[in-house]
């Protein structure tokens, strides 16, 4: 009767930390949403994407530092035992996902190239299945496929057309989303989620500093003034945001939420980004979404809905994803 009662508190303390893993994803994922409605203005105005990614970077890496710099005091050795994830973290999750994508949408529609990287929670489920050869349950494939149904609902491909390098860099975009969910599952105790998106980001700011000095890509950043809220503002303060805010706390969120609930539900809820997304459109441009993206938000919501109902013990999820080998190539 004791051993019984003594451990009754901890599935309750597992499901608490699984709700509140959830609403931390969902947090990232909306603070992610807001960079492209903020950053599209500037584009639009005159600015590169390199200087908008590279302030972007280098503001919240900054903002994040502390947490890197508390890790490497608190623990010798910390660069040493951890210097090559966070690495591989910097130039798949922060730098690789952002310039594959970019060097995809300009040789193909946008819309195409976001759904090609938003595949990366299907790629997790893949690997999963092939490192551990044991095939996914119902619920997760049955979701897989209503996920991605509803994503190509959200996202209007009509008039599409191929063009395979740019297939090639969303899919590269693709590996680097999904190492980052697989490498964010890693941390803990000894690598704080704060300092591995710290050095992470770090580490994208150096990548984008040589590819913008070496002039393969363009540095513009004109003075100007954007059309934000009905009202022309300054183009450094939506550029503020989308480093201070939205790139801060998109990663600073996303890799504390991901060891809580893993790397395989975390991709899933990360989808809820794209309806976020719309709703920013919507809101500070004036870019209705069409009925029938949200009829395909609806049907991406079910398709995680379902991935979640078979989500396993967090703990146990993490040391499945752990073994998921990390390609980073982009």
């Amino acid at each position: 009767m004791t051993s019984s009662s003594a451990t009754l508190p901890r599935p309750t303390h597992r499901a608490s930390g699984a709700v509140t893993g959830l609403a931390i994803a969902v947090g990232s994922a909306l603070a992610f949403s807001s960079s492209g409605p903020f950053v599209k203005p500037l584009l639009e105005g005159g600015w590169s994407l390199g200087a908008v990614l590279l302030v972007r970077m280098g503001l919240a890496s900054l903002l994040l530092s502390p947490a890197l710099i508390r890790a490497v005091r608190r623990q010798p050795g910390f660069l040493r035992r951890h210097g090559l994830l966070i690495v591989a973290f910097g130039l798949t999750a922060v730098a690789g996902c952002q310039v594959f994508y970019f060097a995809a949408m300009q040789r193909m529609p946008v819309a195409v190239a976001l759904l090609i990287q938003y595949i990366a929670p299907v790629l997790l489920v893949v690997a999963v299945w092939v490192r551990t050869r044991r095939a996914p349950s119902t619920l997760v494939i049955v979701g897989s496929i209503v996920a991605m149904v509803g994503l190509v609902l959200v996202v209007d491909i009509s008039g599409a057309r191929f063009d395979l390098l740019g297939t090639l860099f969303a899919l590269c975009a693709a590996v680097c989303a999904a190492a980052y969910f697989v490498i964010a599952a890693r941390a803990g105790d000894q690598l704080p989620p704060l300092a591995l998106a710290a050095g992470g980001l770090l580490t994208g700011t150096l990548v984008m500093a040589v590819l913008v000095g070496t002039g393969v890509l363009p540095f513009a950043a004109p003075a100007i003034t954007v059309p934000m809220f009905g009202a022309e503002v300054p183009g450094i303060l939506p550029l503020l945001w989308v480093g201070g805010v939205a790139t801060t706390l998109g990663y600073a969120l996303g890799v504390i939420a991901v060891p809580l609930i893993g790397s395989r539900v975390a991709s899933f809820v990360g989808l809820s980004e794209v309806l976020f997304a719309l709703g920013f459109a919507w809101l500070l441009l004036g870019e209705t979404p069409a009925p029938v993206q949200f009829l395909g938000g609806a049907v991406l919501l079910a398709g995680v809905v379902l991935v979640r109902m078979d989500a396993t013990d967090p703990v146990e999820r993490r040391t499945e994803t752990a073994t998921i080998p990390v390609v980073p190539a982009p």
